[in-house]
């Protein structure tokens, strides 16, 4: 399904019983919702979860932001970086942890269980940072400080 969060519009899919604990799935750059294994997810919904995934903005069926007039040649970005040249994003990773704040929102999910793999899991460390009274538990898998 698609939702309205933080502004955009996220493909969202939410399985489980809505009145158990929610546990919401982040994954890393450049890969979809459709790339958890499906056996992972119905595993966590046996277990007793609400379990949600999703796309993240500029990835699979999720909003995109082509038009914010970035560039998106990777030599042209490294070699303003190498001389020094102010480089212009779309958006942080801190709008992307917004994100799952908002999608809680529009599910009227509390609190809940963080899964984050890779940039996802930077995600789920500044979702620990700046909203730790909405998580439960904050798991962080393959990724750095």
């Amino acid at each position: 399904m698609q939702l309205q969060a933080n502004g955009i519009t996220l493909e969202v899919e939410d399985r489980g019983e809505v009145q158990n604990p929610a546990l919401i799935l982040i994954r890393g750059l450049g890969t979809q919702l459709v790339h958890w294994p499906d056996n992972l997810i119905s595993g966590f919904v046996a277990a007793g979860f609400r379990t949600i995934v999703f796309d993240n903005r500029d990835v699979g069926l999720s909003q995109r932001f082509d038009d914010a007039g970035v560039p998106s040649d990777a030599e042209a970005i490294i070699a303003a970086a190498i001389r020094g040249d102010q480089i212009q994003s779309a958006y942080a990773l801190s709008d992307m942890a917004n994100d799952v704040i908002g999608i809680m929102d529009a599910l009227n999910i509390e609190r809940a269980h963080i899964f984050g793999i890779s940039m996802g899991g930077a995600i789920a460390q500044l979702l620990a940072l700046n909203h730790a009274d909405r998580l439960l538990t904050d798991t962080i898998i393959m990724s750095t400080c």
